[in-house]
């Protein structure tokens, strides 16, 4: 795996915790488009599970991912991981495939984990919601810049310790390195990776419910452009967009791909939480300037200013959360009903957005 540098193959590594045995949870992946697939298996297998199968249509792909995951069997074709007895289908697929993959696994009554975004359409959306009403199967998402980030996971604990007392506003930051030349062509393309909102927003809008405690969110307005990238005129590589939560804290993200080439991270991602009795804020993958590794945690409260350096303290307890509730049909790593209004908003967010600057429109 590449450095940290690169977005792309970003793969964080904790500590082994399983939560089953050998042999109790099998995973089969299906689709090696990004290398979010990697930080998945990952989580998975520190938390006990096997991966055990592979498929993507290029061999090279397969090859490089064994490499890692020597135990993961090549097969031809999707079918054999759908019929076999894996219980789990992992898949970083190109975004508009990622949701057909599920449905498929969840009707041969496997439970699903997608990259982000999970679907890139409504129509895509109301077939997941009707899936996982009709199988009873789970069909989760790796939101990965809160679940396997331990600055996040330490800053949700301190939340509901009562740290900051109540969360009045959540701000989120998401840049991300281009590197246009080692894209692929889908990269480019809307109709294939949903627009930048749903895409990369998607990430902020479930941190901005999550550490505001809020059950809901309505977008009140939002904001794309294309200010760098005129070769591919469709391409967003700036958004953002603010929030009202049904629990009356305010939201705000922005996201972008214009991280310069000097940072030593793909993207300084950053995250600040404001409440009644102080204020957190996250340095999630580098404290620039300072200290070249991440998961910096800065809070003042009434009891003063507080640095904690987070790595490797508080690991990734979502794999194990949510191996858990496939198997035991519980809801402790993250609500169905969670993800699917993350996704909801951030369709919300895309589609009502105004072009500030290249598109097909400017309003």
């Amino acid at each position: 795996m590449q450095a940290k540098a690169d977005g792309a193959n970003y793969a964080p590594k904790g500590k082994a915790k399983p939560v089953v045995g050998l042999g109790e949870f099998k995973v089969g992946v299906v689709g090696l488009d990004h290398g979010h697939i990697f930080g998945m298996c990952n989580g998975l297998s520190e938390a006990g599970a096997e991966i055990t199968m592979v498929y993507d249509k290029d061999p090279a792909k397969v090859e490089a991912f064994r490499k890692t995951f020597p135990g993961a069997a090549a097969v031809q074709s999707e079918e054999v991981i759908m019929q076999s007895d894996v219980r789990l289908v992992a898949c970083a697929s190109v975004p508009d495939e990622r949701c057909g993959v599920g449905l498929r696994a969840m009707a041969h009554g496997k439970d699903y984990f997608a990259d982000k975004p999970p679907l890139i359409t409504r129509e895509q959306l109301q077939q997941a919601r009707d899936a996982v009403r009709s199988t009873g199967r789970k069909f989760g998402v790796y939101f990965s810049e809160r679940l396997h980030v331990e600055a996040s996971v330490y800053a949700g604990q301190l939340i509901a310790e009562g740290a900051i007392g109540r969360v009045l506003s959540v701000s989120g930051f998401g840049p991300h390195r281009l590197n246009a030349p080692s894209r692929p062509d889908w990269f480019f393309k809307p109709e294939r990776y949903g627009g930048i909102i749903t895409d990369i927003g998607c990430h902020q809008i479930e941190q901005i419910l999550f550490f505001s405690g809020a059950n809901d969110a309505k977008i009140m307005n939002s904001r794309i452009a294309n200010y760098n990238l005129k070769e591919h005129p469709m391409f967003q590589d700036y958004g953002d967009a603010t929030l009202v939560c049904s629990n009356g804290a305010a939201g705000y993200f922005r996201v972008d791909w214009f991280t310069p080439k000097g940072l030593g991270a793909w993207g300084d991602g950053r995250a600040t939480v404001t409440g009644t009795d102080g204020y957190i804020e996250l340095r999630k993958y580098i404290d620039v300037a300072r200290d070249p590794e991440g998961d910096h945690v800065y809070m003042v409260n009434h009891e003063g200013e507080h640095h904690f350096n987070t790595a490797g303290k508080c690991g990734f307890p979502f794999f194990g959360l949510f191996i858990r509730d496939c198997l035991d049909g519980t809801e402790l790593s993250m609500s169905q009903y969670h993800i699917f209004r993350v996704m909801e908003l951030s369709l919300d967010a895309q589609e009502s957005a105004i072009w500030m600057e290249g598109g097909k429109c400017w309003a």
